[in-house]
């Protein structure tokens, strides 16, 4: 399938997912939007695709939804429903990012803004460029934070400092983000993607319980104790009739490193 405004490469297991459109900052519009479910949705059926590397061309991550008139979220006159777009197009992308089986890792090359910030956070690793930031941009044009990111942040970093994020709309440095525990690895512009692609390759050679294990993850923010213990062994099941397991057992017993197919 062909795209406007994403880029697709596959190799060694990853499919690296490029946001293009670097003249809006890889404003995510909802024709952006839809491509990258749809390109979401044909790496995570590839049973040759192990991981997922989401990043954005030129000088910024996203920039946030495309206000301009025409792009479907927002701009024109009058009184648009700004909440239709999230129910019909965003809330299906951040919902299946969450709850697919392939992990993700998001590569932030500059700035991730609005729901460019959702995106990012919604990988499994997050790698920032030291030149990249996180913003909650909304309150600048009097909107409330969306893609999640009311749900996300105060489970990352706590209530106060989602409520800065979100009431006083202020740069979140990727040194700040890693010190809060908002990313995993602030890292040179330079080595940004060799970071992000070799994290990936350690996932993409990883046994096919690293799904289960991302899957059981992201559902323990709205689980109790006894439920999430119930994930763990429905889980446990799924991942004890996999080759991988069969393999990882049979490496340890011979003390050899494993060699995990994903299956």
């Amino acid at each position: 399938m062909g795209y406007d405004k994403l880029k697709v490469s596959t190799d060694d297991g990853i499919a690296v997912l490029t946001l293009s459109d670097p003249a809006t900052m890889n404003a995510a519009g909802v024709e952006m939007a839809g491509e990258l479910h749809a390109a979401l949705k044909a790496a995570a059926a590839d049973a040759d695709v192990r991981a997922i590397v989401l990043t954005g061309e030129g000088r910024g991550f996203c920039s946030g939804a495309n206000l301009q008139p025409g792009s479907g979220v927002g701009g024109g006159g009058g009184r648009p429903d700004a909440g239709s777009s999230l129910e019909t197009i965003y809330n299906p992308l951040v919902t299946f990012m969450r709850e697919m089986a392939t992990p993700l890792v998001t590569a932030v090359n500059g700035p991730a803004a609005g729901v460019g910030c959702s995106l990012a956070l919604l990988g499994d690793i997050v790698v920032a460029a030291e030149s990249a930031y996180f913003l909650q941009a909304f309150r600048r044009i009097g909107l409330i934070p969306d893609g999640g990111s009311t749900y996300m942040l105060p489970r990352l970093i706590g209530k106060a400092r989602a409520m800065e994020m979100a009431l006083l709309g202020e740069r979140v440095s990727a040194a700040t983000a890693l010190e809060w525990g908002l990313i995993n690895r602030c890292v040179p512009d330079a080595d940004l993607m060799s970071t992000a692609l070799t994290i990936a390759g350690q996932l993409a050679t990883g046994p096919a319980s690293l799904g289960l294990s991302r899957q059981t993850l992201w559902a323990s923010f709205d689980s109790t104790w006894p439920e999430q213990l119930h994930r763990e062994a429905l889980g446990q099941t799924a991942a004890g009739k996999t080759e991988d397991f069969r393999e990882g057992v049979a490496a340890f017993l011979q003390k050899r490193p494993a060699e995990f197919r994903g299956r």
